[in-house]
């Protein structure tokens, strides 16, 4: 890769993150495989001075990483800007992918100092508050569909909105086999899924995340949020109104399309 040319494209990304705008596709070299989509990601983060609010697991359905041949998920940041509160509006374009439904977890800032080795055993001790979220999915590139994760991870992880349903104080609840739906009464649709789909345990999704954020060295000030990924998979948009998500036991969060 030519340094000039992963800046260019990079800059040309990360303002069109910026501004909310969409711009032509970037070149396959930097999203068609995940090892080069990885790091122009990291990339076009550094090119975002905005505050980090989270970070999110991405293509933890293992379905679609044994469809895709990929070996595992992949990580982005998430910030404070596209977090929205629970039953808010989203203006979508054509290239929205679609609506997931997730468990989010609020981790302690002090998980970054803590040289204990991460475990499912003791990961409960860095968890405050545990709820539901919707991720809105998509581009800020004119392109349709998933070929790759490089596909997703090379624009920002592929997110574009996430709203947050109440929290529950977390006190080590099980998410492992959750039914969960995400509808839209206006046209009848409806997605059933399980949180089982999500890594095999939402709980495997959020050590995921956290294992690649002590291998990558990243630091944070503050507590912050993790997104594990999908219940129901990617549902399209078929159309603008109310999609009312809900996992059991945990509770229910809305987002308003427009």
């Amino acid at each position: 890769m030519k340094k000039k040319n992963i800046d260019y494209y990079a800059n040309r990304l990360s303002t069109a993150f910026l501004k909310n705008k969409l711009i032509s596709p970037i070149p396959n070299i930097y999203s068609k495989k995940l090892v080069n989509a990885d790091k122009f990601r990291k990339l076009c983060e550094k090119k975002i001075k905005k505050p980090i609010a989270g970070f999110k697991a991405g293509g933890t359905g293992l379905a679609l990483i044994k469809k895709l041949n990929e070996k595992e998920p992949f990580i982005a940041s998430v910030y404070k800007h596209n977090v929205l509160k629970n039953n808010q509006k989203i203006k979508i374009n054509k290239y929205v992918l679609g609506v997931e439904l997730e468990v989010c977890y609020i981790i302690k800032k002090d998980f970054f100092t803590n040289k204990k080795k991460l475990s499912k055993k003791n990961v409960n001790k860095i968890i405050t508050h545990i709820g539901p979220c919707i991720e809105i999915a998509g581009y800020r590139q004119k392109k349709k569909g998933i070929k790759s994760f490089g596909d997703l991870s090379s624009d920002f992880g592929g997110n574009i909105k996430f709203v947050l349903g109440k929290f529950k104080k977390y006190k080590n609840q099980n998410v492992k086999n959750l039914k969960t739906y995400i509808s839209n009464r206006s046209v009848s649709q409806r997605v059933i899924g399980n949180t089982n789909t999500v890594y095999g345990d939402p709980i495997n999704s959020l050590l995921f995340v956290l294992k690649k954020l002590k291998k990558d060295k990243i630091n944070h000030k503050t507590n912050f949020y993790v997104f594990t990924g999908s219940t129901v998979g990617v549902v399209p948009i078929i159309s603008k109104g109310t999609y009312t998500g809900n996992i059991e036991n945990l509770g229910t969060v809305r987002a308003k399309i427009s």
